[in-house]
């Protein structure tokens, strides 16, 4: 193949320099065979590039101080974990932190909106804890979660439900409430994944957790992260 590029340039040394060019000509064909073929293996890279950024999944993580890493490194926080787990199960996704330490059930309702502009493919919702902790009305929690799982589902995203248990120092009637909030929503929106208790394996651990006895440590969240992975799974659907 002869280059529109390289076909002016052999004419324009045929008329300047005559015989001589033949030497030159043969030089430019070597070259801009060698071009085209560094061309053409850096474009054959480009596309499957670019085909696997397209593929990646992204998974908004929407939570209080359980998703966000308090007390922890980065490299050590839920949507970190998760990320490193998803991965080596095969699925390529970037985990968006949005946790908020201190976050209630009120905050992640005025906030979920501005949270789905980063049109997640998957929102796992963890909140509650906070509303537990503080002792609030139960009916306002429902109504808050409820909320948050509208908004989730109505944009298009897969939802993965979170379940939260109520401190027992507040009674069995609160508790009973409280906990039951979180199967009555699954139940209502049936479309969601729900795994009923986010602190599965790791509440009451001291091993587990930090020194406020509240936040797992990084090998409390790898428990967490290896029991809520095939929830995940789940939630995503097949490959």
């Amino acid at each position: 193949m002869v280059t529109p590029v390289y076909a002016r340039v052999s004419r324009a040394v045929q008329c300047r320099y005559g015989g001589r060019a033949a030497h030159f000509n043969r030089f430019l064909s070597v070259n801009t065979a060698i071009f085209v073929t560094i061309t053409a293996i850096l474009l054959s890279f480009a596309v499957p590039i670019s085909a696997s950024k397209a593929e990646s999944l992204k998974i908004l993580a929407f939570g209080d101080s359980l998703t966000a890493g308090y007390g922890l490194a980065n490299a050590d926080s839920f949507p970190e974990q998760l990320s490193a787990a998803l991965r080596a199960a095969g699925r390529e996704a970037k985990v968006i932190n949005a946790g908020v330490s201190g976050d209630t059930t009120a905050g992640g309702a005025s906030r979920i909106d501005w949270a789905l502009a980063e049109n997640p493919d998957l929102v796992i919702v963890e909140l509650g804890a906070n509303d537990g902790l503080r002792g609030f009305d139960p009916a306002q929690t429902r109504k808050n979660l409820d909320l948050i799982l509208e908004r989730s589902l109505a944009s298009g995203a897969r939802v993965l439900f979170t379940g939260m248990l109520a401190p027992r120092n507040l009674g069995k009637d609160y508790a009973a409430e409280f906990d039951g909030l979180f199967p009555d929503l699954a139940r209502k929106h049936s479309e969601v994944v729900f795994y009923p208790f986010f602190l599965d394996g790791v509440a009451a651990e001291p091993s587990l957790n930090q020194g406020d006895g509240i936040h797992p440590n990084a090998a409390g969240v790898a428990v967490i992260v290896e029991r809520i992975l095939p929830f995940v799974l789940k939630a995503l659907g097949p490959t």
